[in-house]
């Protein structure tokens, strides 16, 4: 059985760094906030991800060197993507740093990387920090490490789009609270994760029962949702192959 799918560590607020824009600064528009920034999110609105394709690179079980460029390569297909994304929403871009580790517990300017965890973002200086650890390249055949650095990706989505500040910068009464909001957080992440899988699927030259595996790994939790919810969102996506189809918050079922 794979290790829970992600978790978010740390302080989650950081000031918005303009990186490499993709359009000029006088057709950008500010970042929404509030209710909108969640709701109403110009990103929502910019179609299928493009181009189709991403090739991956070939890895071999127990090889960390080749996991760590199957993920960077990996990571160059997603910029490319949501590049383009952002400069069809007209908000500004900048591409995250991706930092691999072999042992958790190291600090990742968030916090400390937790054991329960594959992989993390951390919006106070824009990294994905993926734990390579033995389980993870026991078996690098399936999509697992695709599909976790495209949810971590999708956090980052959410911090350049204005909605992982709207969801820190709230105050939460109790923990339910919180854990609903948190929830609505991460079954976006997977949708934008499917998205992405969904839009280079073709060119992974893959069968279409290890996308059906893929949808099986995640347990249910509190602040990640329920398993089938997790499916459900991550499948959405895919089929649509674009963020329109992620806007869990404005969604009255499947956010349990």
């Amino acid at each position: 059985m794979r290790p829970l799918l992600a978790v978010l560590s740390g302080a989650l607020v950081s000031l918005f760094l303009v990186g490499t824009a993709t359009a000029d600064a006088d057709r950008l528009r500010p970042v929404p906030t509030g209710t909108a920034a969640l709701t109403a999110n110009p990103i929502y609105e910019t179609g299928e991800l493009k181009p189709d394709t991403c090739p991956e690179r070939p890895v071999d079980n127990d090889d960390f060197k080749g996991a760590t460029n199957y993920l960077n390569g990996l990571l160059r297909c997603l910029n490319t993507s949501w590049k383009r994304q952002f400069a069809t929403a007209r908000l500004p871009f900048s591409t995250p740093k991706l930092r691999v580790i072999r042992h958790a517990g190291v600090k990742t300017g968030c916090s400390e990387f937790p054991e329960s965890a594959q992989a993390i973002y951390c919006s106070a200086n824009k990294t994905i920090v993926f734990h390579l650890d033995k389980k993870a390249l026991a078996d690098v055949s399936d999509l697992w490490l695709f599909s976790v650095l495209g949810h971590e990706y999708g956090h980052h989505v959410q911090e350049l789009s204005g909605i992982m500040t709207t969801f820190d910068s709230r105050r939460y009464r109790t923990k339910k609270d919180y854990n609903a909001a948190s929830r609505r957080l991460e079954l976006q992440a997977d949708c934008l994760s499917g998205a992405f899988i969904g839009s280079v699927w073709s060119s992974l030259e893959r069968p279409d029962s290890d996308f059906s595996y893929l949808r099986r790994f995640e347990k249910s939790s509190p602040t990640h949702g329920k398993a089938a919810n997790y499916s459900y969102w991550l499948n959405r996506g895919f089929l649509a192959k674009g963020p329109d189809a992620c806007n869990t918050f404005a969604a009255k079922s499947r956010v349990s």
